[in-house]
């Protein structure tokens, strides 16, 4: 089974910018199309965006033009850089395949956007 890691969350402004990580464990991250997910208190966890497994991306409306997603195939892991951080975008993000079955989720990364 795969193992994913997130990292790189944190406390930042508004209109800050942050990127977190997912590092994903085995030799099958680069078979697989990626996504980005969150979920903020009191709230269902909603996907982000994704990217293919060639690079190709689609983001969320409410994040479009301030987020980008990457991936390393190389290294087994994916990016989601944040930029113009609102505090709407409060949440643990975490990341998994687009794919069912979902691999075992990971622990996330909180991210906190308050001045």
């Amino acid at each position: 089974q795969v193992q994913l890691v997130e990292s790189g969350g944190g406390l930042v402004q508004p209109g800050g910018s942050l990127r977190v990580s997912c590092a994903a464990s085995g030799n099958v991250f680069r078979f697989n199309a990626m996504g980005w997910y969150r979920q903020a208190p009191g709230k269902q966890r909603e996907l982000v965006g994704s990217i293919s497994k060639d690079g190709r991306t689609n983001l969320a409306d409410s994040v479009k033009g301030r987020f980008t997603i990457s991936r390393d195939n190389a290294k087994n892991t994916m990016y989601l850089q944040m930029n113009s951080l609102k505090p709407e975008d409060t949440a643990v993000y975490y990341c998994n395949r687009i794919n069912s079955p979902s691999w075992n989720w990971g622990q996330g990364t909180q991210v906190t956007v308050s001045s």
